[in-house]
């Protein structure tokens, strides 16, 4: 059980932290190698003559406090944080009496090396690294031509390491890139997918009205002469027909494209569910559906009821039936309300809540997803000029919320 408290109080540490943490083990582990520990006979390093000097002891200090600086700018200003931390490797070197900047002086502009790699563009990135292999190859420099001895292969084996870490870090990097481009490119197949499907909806909408003009068209033509009240009563039918057919399509067709490429699969609404007549008159069809899931749906209705244009209808049919789908499958919960407003005299609101997982009932285990069903329903709501919410309840559970806005003359049945 304590495994996850751990893994959250890493996932918190930032990268500054870490580069403070790698730079005070390094100096413990140069104090470590210059005494003698316990089991040794003699201490793994001779300790410079300034080492514990005043004047050692002040660079000591002088190359923590560049450290810590370097790693407090490395999350806003990670480019300036590694020459702050090459300075301090270099300061903290010159009282160890050693032949190259020793590995440990470097593990904080290796974790440096790492942040800049992932996070900053490729040019920048490679600076970092051609800087910090000169920082290494200019103080070899300096100490050959002084006449003393160097340490070459302890330098190139520091510079080998700082190569590996910033190779790390250029590979998460170009993993957190094709991600994030893999969600942009998923995320914006859903919303073509959703707004083709949406478009095939509305097709056969049309196709039904049209169908009965022409069936009401074909009766009045036929009974024209004869029965005049026949005729009056289809001529009223297809004004009625035609006006709510023009009404979606002047509310919805004019934000669908219809030269998308491709067919994405992308999960329909409602995947999991029993196919139901559209419209908030099939609710009672889907509470059933659900029940049968082992989900409880409560209907609130409130307000007077009124005759819905279709295409309103079936959206806001849609966005109930999707949030009562991610209920089923992604909320570990058992019950749901659904609530439909209709007080407001120029919109209708859905609305779908849970109150969470409850004890025994794993998330988890419900049933993967795309995660692409919010942004269908906000794709589908924002068609109809509408208005969209989802997020989780103060109290626990979540909630989506949509207001569709009503065109002008819809009145209580």
């Amino acid at each position: 059980m304590s495994a996850t408290p751990s893994a959250s109080f890493l996932k918190r540490v930032t990268p500054g932290g870490w580069a403070a943490l790698a730079w005070l083990a390094g100096l413990l582990f140069t104090a470590l190698l210059r005494v003698r520990l316990p089991g040794q006979e003699t201490a793994d390093v001779m300790a410079g003559v300034v080492f514990l000097r005043w004047d050692g002891l002040t660079m000591l200090a002088v190359a923590t406090a560049l450290a810590l600086r370097g790693s407090v700018l490395l999350t806003r200003r990670p480019t300036a944080a590694l020459r702050h931390l090459l300075a301090a490797a270099v300061v903290a070197s010159t009282p160890l009496s050693v032949t190259a900047i020793p590995f440990a002086q470097y593990l904080a502009v290796d974790v440096a090396l790492y942040v800049v790699a992932a996070a900053r563009p490729p040019r920048e990135a490679l600076r970092a690294l051609l800087l910090a292999l000169g920082v290494l190859v200019g103080y070899l420099t300096i100490r050959l031509l002084a006449g003393w001895s160097v340490g070459t292969t302890s330098g190139l084996a520091v510079g080998l390491i700082a190569a590996v870490a910033w190779l790390l870090g250029r590979s998460e990097g170009q993993t957190r890139r094709y991600a994030e481009r893999s969600r942009a490119q998923a995320a914006e197949q859903a919303v073509i997918a959703e707004r083709l499907r949406i478009a095939r909806e509305m097709h056969d909408t049309v196709a039904h009205s049209i169908g009965i003009v022409a069936l009401q068209a074909g009766a009045a033509r036929r009974v024209m002469d004869t029965q005049p009240e026949q005729v009056r009563q289809a001529l009223t039918e297809i004004e009625t027909a035609s006006r709510d057919t023009l009404a979606g399509l002047r509310r919805m067709l004019g934000a669908l494209r219809t030269d998308e490429p491709g067919t994405p699969g992308a999960r329909p609404a409602g995947a999991g569910l029993p196919e139901m007549p559209p419209g908030l008159a099939a609710l009672d069809r889907l509470v059933e559906s659900t029940a049968a899931a082992g989900v409880r749906v409560a209907v609130h209705r409130v307000g007077a009821p009124r005759a819905l244009p279709p295409d309103i209808d079936l959206s806001a049919f849609r966005v109930v039936q999707e949030s009562v789908t991610n209920v089923v499958r992604h909320s570990g919960a058992d019950a749901c309300t659904v609530t439909v407003d209709q007080r407001d005299p120029d919109a209708v609101v859905v609305s779908v809540e849970d109150g969470g997982p409850v004890p025994g009932r794993d998330p988890a285990r419900t049933g993967g997803g795309s995660g692409y069903g919010l942004a269908g329903m906000r794709e589908r709501v924002a068609l109809l000029h509408g208005e969209f919410t989802a997020a989780p309840r103060p109290g626990g559970g979540f909630r989506v919320t949509a207001r569709l806005p009503l065109p002008a003359g819809v009145t209580a049945r």
